[in-house]
């Protein structure tokens, strides 16, 4: 047995090394789209069972979006600070303004000094920017809550500081961007998957981690979970259509990810006729990954792709080579 097994790989490499290469024009647009360069690569039935070429139909599939972070529970204790710094600056700024118009009266009454004026607008001008960067980096910082009525935000903080509620931050490694607003998260707590509301996208990256970070509202937390506690979160969103495919079938080229799939004509000796065809990945699933990009009638190498790109390299080199 072990004899025969040695005298085979000859036999495949030959097979490999007599693969016949061919291009047409709609072949070259495919390239140009994956980045790819040399002719496409056309085997005989024989050839691909040496190599073990599997072809199939990616199947399609609805799949929610799902995506892991981490999450932090946040402090109230800062958002009360910045809220203050927020309410406080605006209410400075205005008394800034109403002694600049008070002032204005009585300068036309000529019953105060040109030189009180100015420096009364001097002043509301100073109020104003304290005004805007508090304002501003309350928004970094809270980002969602900054869009809250006075109101409405002053509630939410006495029911964090009862402990009614928390906030919690959750942060994506690695991704400057969220594509999809997920739409529910869960919060790993010992075990226990725990409802928490998307309350929206912080602007500001977390230094340690440098990631898009989501501001999350969890109604009813545990008992003891507080802030500082760092947690697995799961964050869902809307059903995604796409096609399966597994790890095997996907390369990446200068333009991204791409699949080969069988051309409807065969080469002029009757050899099934491979391309590149880009996709587009959505997420990964199990030993596989979501991708749209794919009709209904694209067959598809789902094993042996890395041996069609190393045939299609071959036509980068001389006849020599």
């Amino acid at each position: 047995m072990t004899t025969l097994k040695y005298l085979m790989l000859p036999a495949c490499a030959v097979l490999l090394l007599s693969a016949r290469l061919h291009a047409g024009n709609d072949d070259a647009r495919k390239l140009a789209a994956t980045g790819q360069s040399g002719q496409l690569p056309a085997l005989s039935a024989e050839q691909q069972r040496a190599v073990g070429i599997v072809i199939a139909v990616a199947p399609a599939a609805n799949l929610p979006q799902r995506t892991e972070a981490y999450g932090r529970v946040l402090d109230p204790s800062q958002l009360v600070a910045d809220a203050g710094r927020l309410d406080s600056s605006r209410a400075a700024a205005q008394a800034a303004a109403a002694e600049t118009e008070r002032l204005k009266g009585l300068y036309r009454g000529a019953n105060t000094s040109l030189k009180a004026l100015q420096v009364a607008e001097a002043a509301q001008i100073e109020a104003q920017g304290r005004a805007r960067e508090a304002q501003a980096r309350f928004v970094l910082r809270w980002g969602p809550l900054a869009r809250l009525g006075d109101a409405r935000r002053g509630m939410l903080i006495n029911q964090l500081a009862a402990g009614r509620q928390l906030l919690l931050r959750a942060d994506l490694p690695g991704r400057h961007s969220l594509g999809t607003m997920p739409t529910e998260a869960l919060v790993d707590v010992d075990g226990i998957r725990v409802p928490a509301r998307v309350l929206g996208p912080l602007p500001q990256s977390a230094a340690r981690i440098q990631g898009v970070g989501l501001l999350l509202q969890i109604s009813h937390p545990p008992a003891g979970l507080g802030p500082g506690a760092e947690l697995p979160v799961v964050l869902e969103g809307r059903g995604r259509d796409g096609r399966m495919v597994p790890d095997g079938a996907l390369l990446y080229g200068e333009q991204g990810a791409y699949v080969y799939h069988v051309l409807p004509d065969k080469s002029k000796d009757g050899d099934t006729r491979f391309a590149p065809l880009p996709v587009t990945v959505l997420q990964p699933v199990g030993n596989g990954w979501l991708v749209t990009g794919l009709r209904t009638d694209d067959h598809i190498v789902v094993r042996g792709a890395g041996v069609l790109w190393s045939l299609q390299g071959l036509g980068k080199g001389s006849g020599d080579d």
